[in-house]
Parts: structure tokens; C-alpha cells; sequence
């Protein structure tokens, strides 16, 4: 029995060893082979382990049998949970999309999606951050937007996967908007200001186009954090700017300062008012960042099916990189409290900014779901913030204050009420509150 444990194990960490040689160093030439490192480790830990097995003592093998099966059942129960937890939220989504709109949820992952529509879509991408460069110590440009004239395969929390055509310097407009000699409102922000997971026109850019048949500049960029919005207005910022709209989204955007100032390129906007990369000039460089970013073709196979997913424990994999990744983050953030220093010099900083150039700078408060479920929400920051803002007598457009709270349940305005962006009629609302605040016709 104990022989037989001993060959066992060794046979599956060979086999273990085996797949990841096989998707490291032929499934994608090598291209990743640094994501692979830690199971290349794991695969030569249990490949020894199962060898020394071979010489210890029957006693200590049977404690190890034990052992190991105990971490086994409750590794796999674990999966299992995340499994069937995921499961019930993707039938409830269905369930109720099938209910709303007589269609089939998109269940696709997205490298299925892009395949599936390459042949339709010459110009076809998939959208990728340029929150996702911050760490690269050896980068020599820092991309503020993303892929010019392409089709941005973007996300799915609606039913469908939003895609939306960028413009000539990679920005999720019409492109003809940069020929406007008057520019209405710029709009600087994350993925609620680019308008995540939903369609054009019900992005809300889009809204205000149509609310003020005027022109709209959106600079949002999903990830984007203050000192990355910072560095696009002082860009890509054009004459004759009337209304300036600095989105601020109170989960991540005070945090994710913590993470930028460790980038030299974007500290030199910060620390240098004359510094600029030049990137309306270095669109072409721009782009070829982003051609490799191809999600690698698959055919279905057994290796695609739920079984083997639970097998590999997929979910619970994914939790621990995440939990790794900010383990991570944490050794290169800085402490608590100069991230908020950071943001008033900011806010200082665009407020002087938008001074000079005779455009009315507006902050935009984007409330976050938790706020809405979580009971005795921490509103701290949000007092916080709204005192700074106060001070530097910058006008504040409280979207939580304008528009969820006057819901009879805000978190409808998030898809199928769970976290997540907001919906196309959140959207719709957010930017009539905005038009109406800044033409002074709110009720």
C-alpha cells in the first residue's frame, strides 16, 4: 500500500512537471515562462518529496498518506465551494438576463470572444490598462492611452461583451471629436469614465454628447489612478476646453496612488511642470506596445472542461495569485498617509492647471457598491475628501448625493445588483446629473 502511495505520487508530479513544461515552453513559446517558475518549483518539491518517500520508515509514510489526503479534501472542498458559489451568481445572471432582454447571457471567456471575432474584425484587440506598465522598472515609454483605430474587446458584466472603437490616440471616442475646435467637457478617469462594459452612446461621454450636442473628450482609462489622470490631462489636454471633469471612484483611486509614485516617468509630472512625454507625437510606438497583446488561440479540448478546471484547482489558484500580487504591492507602496499629500498636490496642481487655461475644473464623487451593502459603511475618506475639495474650493458633483441615494435601492444601478460598474441606466443618470449640475438646472 505504502510502495504503491510512493510510485503514485511520484507518477503525478512527473505528470504535473510534464503540463506545465508542456503550456510554459510549447503552448506559449516561452513567453511567459517567469508565470510558470512557481509551478516549476512546486512540480520539483513533489518530485523529490515522492522520491524520498521511497526511504522512510512505513510509520512516517502513513502519516504522511494522512497528511497529505486531510490538505487534499480541503483544498478540493474549497474549490468546490468557489465552484458552485460561482455557479449560482453566473445562473442567477442568466436567469435574469434571459428575464430582461429574451437573450442568452454570453458565457464566452474572452480569448473565445476575440477569435470568434477576428475575422469580422481585422482591427479586433483586446483592451489592455496602462495601469498594467506602473511596475516596469525598465520602461522607457509609459503609455497613457491604448491601441489607435482598433476594435477594444473590453468586459462582460452586463450579459454581453462591451466593444468600443478607439480613436487616433487609442481613447475610447469618436475619432472626429479631436477636429472639434471647442471642446465642451473633458472627461479624466478610470473605467467608469471610459465607460467599462457597456456600448456607446450609453457610456456617459456618450450621454453628454447627446445631452449638450456638443463636443466630449474622454481621457478615462480603465485602472487608472490619480497621478495616471494627471499625467493624460497634462497630455492630451485641448485648447478651448470649457468644463474640465475629474471622475474620482472612492474604492481604489486614493490607494492607487500608492502604486504610481513608485513610477519615475509619472512622478516627473508631478515634480516637473514643463515635463511631457510627447505621446500625441509617439502613437505609432504606442501601438506596438500593444500588439502583442493577443490572447493565445485554443482549441476545446479536455483541458478546457469544468472537470479539469476543478481538478486544477482553478479558482482557488487564482485567489492565492491575487492574494500573492498584493502581498507584493504592499513591499513598494508607500505609507498611509502620503498618498493623501500626494493627492492634494494633485488636486492643487490640476486646479492651477485648469486656471491657466480658462476651463471650469469640476470633481465627480463615483460612489462604490459596498457603500450600498455593507452596513456601517466607513465613510471616513469620503468625509475626507470632501473636506479637501471644500478647501480648495473645487466644485463637487456628490453622484452619491445627486443621484444613488435618491434611489429606492441604489444598488440597481449596478449590473443584476451585484459589484461591479454601473449599469447603462446608471450611466444614463450619472450623466443627465452632470449636465444639469454644470448648466445650474438641477432641481
Amino acid at each position: 500500500m505504502n510502495n504503491k502511495f510512493s510510485k503514485s505520487i511520484l507518477l503525478i508530479s512527473i505528470t504535473i512537471f510534464l503540463y506545465v513544461f508542456y503550456k510554459s515552453e510549447f503552448f506559449w513559446g516561452g513567453e511567459l515562462r517567469s508565470q510558470y517558475l512557481l509551478y516549476y518549483f512546486v512540480s520539483f518539491f513533489l518530485i523529490i518529496l515522492s522520491i524520498i518517500t521511497f526511504f522512510i520508515n512505513e510509520e512516517i509514510k502513513t502519516t504522511l498518506i494522512i497528511s497529505l489526503i486531510t490538505i487534499l479534501i480541503f483544498l478540493f472542498s474549497y474549490e468546490a465551494y468557489l465552484t458552485l458559489k460561482k455557479s449560482n451568481v453566473l445562473a442567477q445572471k442568466k436567469d435574469t438576463y434571459k428575464k430582461n432582454t429574451g437573450k442568452k447571457f454570453d458565457e464566452r471567456p474572452k480569448h473565445l470572444v476575440y477569435y470568434d471575432l477576428k475575422d469580422k474584425k481585422k482591427n479586433i484587440t483586446v483592451s489592455r490598462k496602462p495601469s498594467s506598465f506602473i511596475y516596469s522598472d525598465d520602461i522607457v515609454l509609459m503609455p497613457l492611452s491604448g491601441k489607435s483605430y482598433s476594435s477594444e474587446l473590453d468586459c462582460n458584466e452586463n450579459g454581453y461583451f462591451s466593444i468600443y472603437e478607439s480613436d487616433r490616440y487609442g481613447f475610447n471616442n469618436p475619432d472626429s471629436e479631436w477636429d472639434n475646435s471647442d471642446i465642451e467637457f473633458l472627461i479624466i478617469g478610470d473605467s467608469f469614465a471610459q465607460g467599462a462594459c457597456v456600448n456607446r452612446p450609453n457610456d456617459i461621454s456618450s450621454q453628454l454628447r447627446l445631452l449638450s450636442k456638443k463636443s466630449v473628450l474622454n481621457l478615462g482609462m480603465s485602472g487608472n489612478g490619480p497621478m495616471l489622470e494627471y499625467a493624460s490631462l497634462k497630455e492630451y489636454y485641448r485648447p478651448n476646453t470649457k468644463h474640465i471633469l475629474w471622475f474620482f471612484y472612492e474604492a481604489n483611486d486614493l490607494t492607487d496612488i500608492s502604486g504610481e509614485i513608485n513610477n519615475k516617468i509619472l512622478r516627473n509630472y508631478l515634480d516637473n511642470e514643463n515635463f511631457s512625454q510627447n505621446l500625441k507625437l509617439k502613437q505609432k510606438d504606442i501601438d506596438k506596445i500593444f500588439l502583442n497583446n493577443i490572447p493565445k488561440k485554443q482549441y476545446p479540448n479536455f483541458s478546457d472542461s469544468k472537470l479539469f478546471s476543478f481538478l486544477k484547482m482553478t479558482k482557488l489558484r487564482y485567489k492565492v495569485k491575487v492574494f500573492l500580487i498584493n502581498i507584493k504591492l504592499k513591499k513598494k507602496r508607500i505609507n498611509n498617509k502620503e498618498p493623501l499629500n500626494v493627492f492634494k498636490k494633485i488636486l492643487h496642481k490640476t486646479k492651477s492647471f485648469s486656471e491657466k487655461n480658462n476651463s471650469k475644473l469640476y470633481f465627480v464623487y463615483l460612489p462604490r457598491y459596498h457603500r450600498y451593502k455593507v452596513k456601517n459603511y466607513n465613510l471616513k475618506e469620503y468625509k475626507l475628501i470632501k473636506d479637501i475639495l471644500i478647501e480648495m474650493n473645487i466644485p463637487i458633483i456628490d453622484l452619491h448625493k445627486n443621484v444613488f441615494e435618491k434611489e429606492d435601492n441604489p444598488l440597481n444601478l449596478f449590473p443584476f445588483a451585484m459589484n461591479g460598474h454601473y449599469t447603462v441606466e446608471g450611466y444614463n443618470k450619472i450623466a443627465k446629473n452632470i449636465f444639469k449640475t454644470v448648466n445650474g438646472t438641477l432641481d
